[in-house]
């Protein structure tokens, strides 16, 4: 029997999916238009972190977090969750 896992399915899904899109060699807008050819990636990676903060949980954030209280409070504003 496989012990359960830490994070919830969709969680891993969604990590793994930002993780690809981050390293396929193309993107949405191509990297080599200045400003917004990075601007993409920053929006993907935002939304993607903050869909992973709310289906984890404001515990699993906590528990996970290597930074500091400041750090943390600053993530937990930046993904609506509850301070």
């Amino acid at each position: 029997m496989r012990p359960k896992a830490a994070c919830p399915r969709g969680v891993r899904v969604r990590l793994w999916l930002l993780l690809i899109y981050l390293g396929l060699p193309f993107d949405l807008v191509p990297d080599f238009i200045p400003v917004v050819g990075y601007a993409d990636d920053v929006v993907i990676v935002a939304l993607a972190l903050r869909s992973v903060t709310h289906h984890a949980g404001p515990a699993a954030l906590e528990r996970h977090w290597p930074g500091t209280p400041d750090g943390l409070a600053a993530i937990r504003r930046l993904a609506g969750l509850p301070t």
